[in-house]
This record gives structure tokens, C-alpha cells and sequence, in this order.
């Protein structure tokens, strides 16, 4: 199989443990290790030389000031989507050695970008070979007792490649999406348009129950679920489903948390899933009382509005958490610089520093022809494209720009303060991993190169960044720890 675009890990297994709070002497704890990307990709998460921490003045006017005594979000991860697109690719279209090796460039933190957090539609979405759900019923007959009930479908290719994934980061965490509740559910009577009957609320409730009982019984458990994914958008060829803020709500309350809470399962139930440009949707959800008690957090979507409505949700109800779980890359954006920065500012570090715990993109793999797909977006792109004829896998742009993140900030790391990112200059976000390292990530978004200052207790280091580049600075954790 044919590297089309590959990452520059040589030593890379050694250097992260010294980076990520290796035993290391005086010489190791002033060390600060540097992985940089840069818009004309000539480094790709490429390792470059140590920078040196050196003891520190007082700050100066622009330092980014690392404070990991002030903590904002725990962090749960990075990632994408293992569409069933996605899986069938990898599981079907690559030899056991060629996806042994792709599973690790995505979920190992040392061979790879260390992904820690995936979405899995439940059911088809438009990345789909087939429209299929959990139960579905010839025309004109029901099954509200859910005795047609199966996943086999998912056994043949999602699951095992899940499986595998698991094997590989035992740390990564799972989140279900529908894109439709099964056809006799629907005022529509398909999976396609339509809205949930209000007969269908238990049933759905306990389907809900069943797919995730059955996913843990084959080793597959999930973290969260969204109730429906675009509840405000109604495709019409491909699978979705109308959900008002007030039917969420009711069916959260009176069906989905009671069937959870009877059938003892903790998996956490996350609202919206949708744009950012509708954040009065997740508030009226979560300012109902008897739902908001079994509700978790909401969950956002890039593609329309602001990243800053996150903070808008996250202001009105501060104990719940905040998800950002789709945005695409595509044919209709191919330069790589202005990918790599967009992503930058609206995830890696707006998202983050708007309260996001997990960051996703969409597809984790597409083939050379944007799917398969059964409708819908006909030009996406996912983080690696696998050529169904040759076996070639080119890496694309979110690979890099996620893997900044994903690779270094562990599951259990908080945000922490680093003072405040400049739009125009140098954006930044910080990050404490559980063993005490630290992880600043940094955009220079200027036209030209620039040098960032950083300074964290008595020591400070500066580097210069390239004009539109990317890095991260891995901070070994200090000698001594709160």
C-alpha cells in the first residue's frame, strides 16, 4: 500500500515519553518539545529540535503565561467519525498489515495521532452503503415491542473495526448518533423525513436501551448519545428526523432517562447536535427541569453560526458540559494552509477554549470518489482517503490539524489558563495532562513569521513560528506538583 502522504514519527515513542513526564534529569525538565506543521507542508507534525526553558523574568507585554492553578473543562478527546462508509472501507479494502498499520497512525499516541474520541451514527447516515436501523418493518406493519431488533448489520464491518480501535487506545470513548429512528417510528413511515410519533416515544426510548446494551455486549460501549443528529435539518435523500426543542425535551424526561435509569445504564445523554447558530435549541432543552436532571451536556455543529455560542450555553448552565461533534472537510476547500488554519481557530482552540471536551470532525475515512454514500454531501472528505482500487491512503488536512491536539492532550487533561489568544497574531490554547505535563498549542495566524514567548513558573522559553503554521509544545510535568 501506496504512503501517500506520510507522518515523520522516527524516535518519536522516546521523545514523547521524556516530553510527557519521562524520569529524566535537569536536562530533560527544561526541555520543551516542539511537533510543527506548516502551510505549504513541508512539516507535517513533524518533531522538530527541543527548545530550552530557561529561568524567567518577570513577563513581558504578549507572554503567553502558563497558570495550571486555574482549570476549566476536563478533557475526554479528539477525533472523528467511524461512519459506516468509514468502516467498510478500512475493514474491506485494506489487507490485515495495511490496516494494522492505519489503525495505529489514528489511535496510537506514539505511532499516530493518538485519536481519543469517536461518533458512530447508529444506524445510516448519508456515509452509509445501504439505509438500514436497528428494526426495521415491511411497509405497513410495526414492532413496538422490538422483537425484530438486531445489529448484525454492524457486526460485519463497524464492529469489528471499533473493536480494533479500542484494542489499539483502550483510553478512546465512543458517542451514538441517529440520523432517523426506524421507518414505522416516523409520521413519515421512512427513514428519510418525517418526525417521531408520539406512540413510537417508548419504543424509540427502549431501542435506545437495547442497541447500547447490545454494542457492550460485543466489547463495545459508549460514553453518550444524542438523541437525534441535525434535529432541525430534514434531508431529503438520506436519513433525518424533525425534532423540536420541546419534543427533546418531553421524550428526554418522560421515556429516554426513565428507560436508562430502569435498565441501569450510565451512558450520558447529550442534546442539539446541530449548528452553532441555534443555541436558544439546547437552553430550552436544558430549562426544563425533570429533563435537564438526566441530560449531560450539548453537543455543536460547525456549519453555521459562531464558535462562540458554545460559551453562550455554557454561560446559562455552567454544570453541564459542552461537545463539539461534526464539521466536513471537503473538495470545495483544498488548500491546505487555510484548512489547517481554519481548524486551528474554530476547533482546535476555539472550540476549547469555548468549553468543547471532545472535538470531532466528520468522516474518519472516504474513498477516492468523496464515499461511499447513499445521499447527501457528495464532496466530503475525511481525515485519510483509502483508493478502493489501488489500496493507496492519502492523508489529509484534518489529520494534521486534530492530531496537534489528539496526540498529546490525554483523556483526564484539563484546560488550563494561558491568558488570551490573539485573533490577529498568535492563537493559543493550554492543556495539563493527567501525569503533569503540559500541552500549549499555538497558531500563528499572522502574515509573517512571528516569535511567541511562553512562561510557566520561574522558566520561559520563545520560539519562532512560521507564517500560517501550527505547533505544539510539550511541557515535561513540573518537579513539583499541586
Amino acid at each position: 500500500m501506496k504512503r501517500v502522504v506520510s507522518i515523520a514519527l522516527a524516535g518519536a515513542m522516546l521523545a514523547l515519553t521524556a516530553a510527557c513526564g519521562g524520569t529524566g534529569g535537569d536536562s530533560a525538565s527544561n526541555e520543551v518539545q516542539v511537533w510543527l506543521t506548516t502551510p505549504d507542508k513541508s512539516k507535517l507534525l513533524s518533531q522538530e529540535e527541543s527548545v530550552k526553558q530557561t529561568s524567567s523574568e518577570e513577563a513581558q507585554d504578549g507572554d503567553i503565561v502558563l497558570d495550571e492553578t486555574t482549570k476549566y473543562q476536563q478533557m475526554d478527546g479528539f477525533g472523528a467519525s467511524m461512519t459506516d462508509s468509514s468502516a467498510y472501507l478500512i475493514a474491506s479494502k485494506l489487507n490485515e498489515q495495511q490496516r494494522e498499520t492505519l489503525m495505529k497512525e489514528l489511535f496510537d499516541h506514539e505511532q499516530g495521532i493518538g485519536i481519543s474520541y469517536m461518533r458512530i451514527p447508529l444506524g445510516a447516515s448519508d456515509f452509509a452503503r445501504t439505509l438500514y436501523s436497528y428494526d426495521e418493518m415491511p411497509e405497513g406493519q410495526t414492532d413496538p415491542q422490538l422483537a425484530n431488533f438486531s445489529i448484525d448489520h454492524d457486526k460485519e464491518f463497524l464492529i469489528p473495526t471499533l473493536k480494533q480501535a479500542l484494542a489499539v487506545n483502550p483510553d478512546l470513548k465512543l458517542m451514538g448518533s441517529p440520523w432517523s429512528a426506524p421507518g414505522w417510528m416516523k409520521t413519515s413511515e421512512s427513514m428519510i423525513g418525517g418526525s417521531l410519533k408520539a406512540e413510537a416515544y417508548e419504543p424509540y426510548a427502549n431501542y435506545f436501551t437495547k442497541l447500547i446494551k447490545a454494542f457492550q455486549a460485543e466489547g463495545v460501549p459508549f460514553d453518550a448519545v444524542t438523541p437525534q443528529n441535525e434535529p432541525h435539518y430534514v434531508p431529503d435523500n438520506y436519513p433525518g428526523m424533525r425534532m423540536e426543542p420541546y419534543e427533546q425535551a418531553a421524550w428526554i424526561k418522560d421515556n429516554l432517562g426513565p428507560a436508562f435509569e430502569k435498565g441501569g445504564i450510565k451512558t450520558k445523554i447529550v442534546v442539539w447536535d446541530h449548528n452553532w447558530d441555534e443555541p436558544y435549541y439546547p437552553m430550552t432543552v436544558l430549562n426544563d427541569p425533570d429533563a435537564n436532571r438526566y441530560i449531560d451536556g450539548s453537543a455543536f455543529h460547525g456549519y453555521a453560526g459562531e464558535v462562540g455560542s458554545q460559551s453562550q450555553v455554557h454561560d446559562a448552565h455552567p454544570d453541564k458540559n459542552i461537545y463539539f461533534t461534526e464539521v466536513s472537510g471537503g473538495a470545495w476547500a483544498t488548500d491546505f494552509g487555510g484548512n489547517l488554519q481554519w481548524d486551528m481557530h474554530n476547533l482546535i482552540i476555539g472550540a476549547t477554549r469555548n468549553w468543547a471536551k471532545v472535538v470531532l470532525k466528520w468522516n474518519l475515512a472516504l474513498d477516492e470518489n468523496y464515499g461511499p454514500t447513499i445521499g447527501g454531501c457528495q464532496n466530503c472528505m475525511g481525515f485519510v482517503t483509502i483508493n478502493q482500487q489501488s489500496g493507496d491512503v492519502t492523508f489529509n488536512s484534518d489529520y494534521y490539524s486534530i492530531g496537534h491536539a489528539s496526540k498529546f492532550v490525554r483523556s483526564g487533561a484539563y484546560r488550563i489558563e494561558s491568558g488570551p489568544s490573539d485573533e490577529t497574531g498568535i492563537e493559543q490554547v493550554a492543556f495539563q495532562n493527567p501525569n503533569g505535563s503540559l500541552v500549549l498549542v499555538a497558531m500563528n495566524r499572522a502574515g509573517e513569521e512571528r516569535e511567541l514567548r511562553v512562561r510557566h513558573g520561574s522558566k520561559s522559553f520563545s520560539y519562532k513560528l512560521p507564517a500560517g503554521a501550527a505547533a505544539t509544545f510539550v511541557l515535561p510535568a513540573s518537579e513539583k506538583k499541586d
